[in-house]
């Protein structure tokens, strides 16, 4: 039980972690800095989608045969179109934009930049309880080892998005310690997110390879919707593209060497 808490709250460690970086920088985080932060992230969630969650969906359908890749396929696009759904449904800023998206709404800037982030968070949360439930359950490919893997992993792209959300709130005029305190909260919804599954988890057992695919589909939507645009706009391009690369091979290393 003690490794199940540590493992749900150690992603909303990284976010805090990243967060705090508001008290050691100025009121901007720098072009430089945030590309190659936002590329190192997106590597992160795509070697975990696919090393910790897509492969893990096939090898439990293994006896199935050819069709071991329907419910990978299935759930990678529910995950999808989930995200897709709460983006329409919920009035959100992205950085560095100025045009809100989803329907009209009078809340504030830093209310719809912290609910861009919050509502991404939740398929991270997601990821982390269904592979801790798998695990818990003996799945085939999934140990406490790889669900710790996954739970590091994730708390390392959530250091480099805890400070891309807090350093805006600071230059949105909020003082230190409030733009801290967002950041901190937008990650909360991981932990409880994780949790929700778990406690779920005898009912989901059965479609435990459903819902490992479908957090992969909803972390790869974050990608593609929302990190790499924004790192792939305007100069210093490159280093978001390294980013990437060190990103995707340190996840995928952690998965291997720990799983």
């Amino acid at each position: 039980m003690n490794i199940l808490i540590i493992g749900l709250l150690i992603p909303l460690l990284g976010t805090m972690l990243g967060s705090a970086f508001v008290f050691l920088m100025k009121r901007q985080m720098s072009v430089l800095l945030q590309k190659s932060l936002l590329g190192f992230a997106s590597g992160v969630m795509v070697a975990a989608s696919v090393w910790s969650l897509l492969i893990p969906s096939m090898e439990m359908e293994t006896d199935k045969g050819a069709w071991s890749v329907l419910p990978a396929a299935i759930g990678f696009l529910l995950g999808i179109g989930f995200l897709l759904l709460i983006d329409e449904l919920t009035p959100h800023l992205h950085l560095g934009t100025s045009q809100p998206e989803g329907p009209r709404s009078r809340l504030s800037r830093t209310a719809m930049l912290t609910l861009a982030v919050t509502i991404h968070n939740l398929p991270e949360g997601m990821a982390v309880g269904v592979v801790f439930a798998g695990a818990e359950h003996g799945a085939t490919g999934l140990s406490l080892a790889s669900a710790i893997a996954v739970s590091l992993g994730i708390a390392i792209q959530n250091i480099p998005e805890g400070a891309i959300i807090s350093m805006p709130m600071r230059a949105e005029g909020n003082s230190k310690w409030q733009s801290f305190a967002i950041g901190s909260l937008s990650g909360i919804v991981e932990p409880i997110g994780g949790l929700a599954v778990i406690i779920l988890a005898s009912w989901l057992l059965p479609i435990l390879p459903y819902m490992l695919a479908f957090a992969a589909g909803a972390m790869c939507y974050v990608v593609v919707e929302e990190l790499i645009p924004e790192a792939s706009t305007g100069k210093h391009t490159n280093l978001s593209t390294i980013g990437f690369a060190l990103g995707f091979v340190l996840m995928m290393v952690l998965d291997v060497v720990m799983g």
